[in-house]
């Protein structure tokens, strides 16, 4: 995802100077082409993290459209108050973009975890939260990013996801982008967690359950008319993230749901929220040790279907 992120920015920002990339003191190899084509408009704030989003919050208020770069939590939560006062209060133009979304830097241990940053993020007035599911909806929303005013959180994977929906499917800001359609159960993915739905619902079809997949992207502002649309039509619901299950996707859908009084069967399915996750590893390994892997998923659908007949 984030090599789509460089590659669809790089030849916008070509054509508007106003657009500017910061980076905490990372990220270089990716960087490199950006900067070679674009040099004055790549800055290096070193590893200070409140300076980045203080700096491009003021070059926002001057005419830039700044995107500010890093590794999961570290330019969100190290840097709250200045995201808070700085960005969201003057809603200046500032795009928060970070790479190894949930547990991607899996290998570096819980300090490099993002699981609660969409919680945070969408929890501040004015920010636009946007977590891609594959890199196909990267290439087509990161135009959409450019075009918007004011704060955007764009949260992306690490490196080497692969493509889940056919090339051909647009995909807009603000709306959910259907994967598949199915009449037993709707699983609502955000960020990476879509192909870990789409195996999930592969298996499942092997033993005759049909489940429509939905990839939530923008989770801020919410997409209430149209996942409460979609929930009415199935009896069953799951939320699917790799995050905490508290004020994420699984947050914002429940109350979608209850504030709209839609008669379902609801699960978020994600990380526990009074828990850290576990252990250090694959990105993969860690889903499955932390009970959010393609398994746990197929069994927790299975038990919830077989209840309700």
């Amino acid at each position: 995802m984030r090599d789509t992120f460089i590659s669809t920015l790089l030849p916008i920002a070509k054509r508007d100077s106003r657009i500017v990339m910061m980076t905490g003191d990372l990220g270089f190899g990716v960087l490199d082409e950006f900067r070679a084509a674009c040099p004055d408009q790549l800055l290096n704030v070193g590893v200070a993290e409140q300076n980045l989003a203080g700096v491009g919050a003021g070059l926002a208020l001057t005419g830039h459209i700044v995107f500010t770069y890093s590794i999961g939590n570290f330019p969100t939560l190290r840097c709250l108050e200045q995201i808070r006062n700085d960005v969201c209060y003057h809603a200046a133009n500032v795009k928060i973009v970070t790479v190894g979304g949930g547990m991607a830097y899996g290998s570096l241990g819980y300090t490099h975890f993002a699981v609660e940053d969409l919680a945070i993020m969408r929890s501040l007035p004015g920010m636009t939260v946007v977590a891609p599911g594959d890199p196909h909806e990267v290439e087509l929303l990161v135009p959409q990013i450019v075009e918007r005013p004011g704060p955007v959180y764009l949260r992306l994977g690490r490196a080497g996801e692969r493509t889940i929906h056919d090339p051909t499917v647009d995909v807009k800001l603000g709306s959910p982008t259907m994967l598949a359609e199915g009449d037993d159960v709707l699983l609502l993915t955000t960020g990476g967690m879509l192909p870990v739905a789409k195996q999930a619902a592969d298996e499942l079809t092997k033993v005759g359950v049909a489940a429509g997949i939905a990839s939530v992207h923008t989770l801020s502002p919410f997409p209430t008319k149209e996942v409460v649309n979609l929930a009415r039509r199935y009896p069953l619901v799951v939320t699917c993230e790799e995050h905490t299950v508290s004020g994420g996707l699984g947050g914002a859908v429940a109350e979608a749901l209850a504030e709209n009084a839609v008669h379902c069967v609801f699960r978020r399915f994600g990380l526990d929220a009074g828990l850290f996750p576990v252990g250090v590893g694959s990105q993969e390994y860690l889903r499955d040790a932390n009970g959010i892997g393609p398994a746990a998923l197929v069994e927790l659908t299975s038990s919830l279907l077989q209840r309700r007949t």
